[in-house]
């Protein structure tokens, strides 16, 4: 059986999360999935699908800007257009795919208009 591309996997990946078809997305981690983002580290896939499935309800839609690949490694770029004031966010994900499955992620955008507002100042 041929090795998958690592693309592809992503591609079904991004497919699932789209459809909110939170069950194959899952398929598609290793269990041991290391996720490094601005605002979260997971080291399983179960934490991470958990918290995908709490950010999905904040996401209109994923608007695909660039995919490139480079042996197991695959970085996609989009624009995250959400339903809150932080509006658009440009995002760039890096994949590193092991066989028919993704072992890592990490993220790279401005959380900045995510955070949570300071409460008042005690100065």
């Amino acid at each position: 059986m041929p090795t998958p591309n690592p693309g592809d996997v992503v591609n079904r990946f991004q497919k699932a999360l789209g459809e909110k078809d939170f069950d194959t997305a899952r398929r598609l981690l290793t269990d041991d999935l290391e996720f490094h983002g601005p605002l979260d580290t997971f080291h399983r896939a179960d934490d991470y699908m958990t918290a995908i499935q709490r950010l999905s309800s904040i996401i209109q839609r994923i608007e695909p800007k660039r995919t490139f690949i480079d042996r197991s490694d695959v970085c996609f770029i989009y624009d995250m257009v959400t339903n809150t004031p932080a509006g658009t966010a440009p995002i760039a994900e890096w994949y590193r795919v092991a066989g028919d499955r993704i072992a890592a992620i990490n993220v790279f955008f401005d959380a900045r208009p995510f955070a949570q507002p300071a409460g008042p100042s005690t100065s």
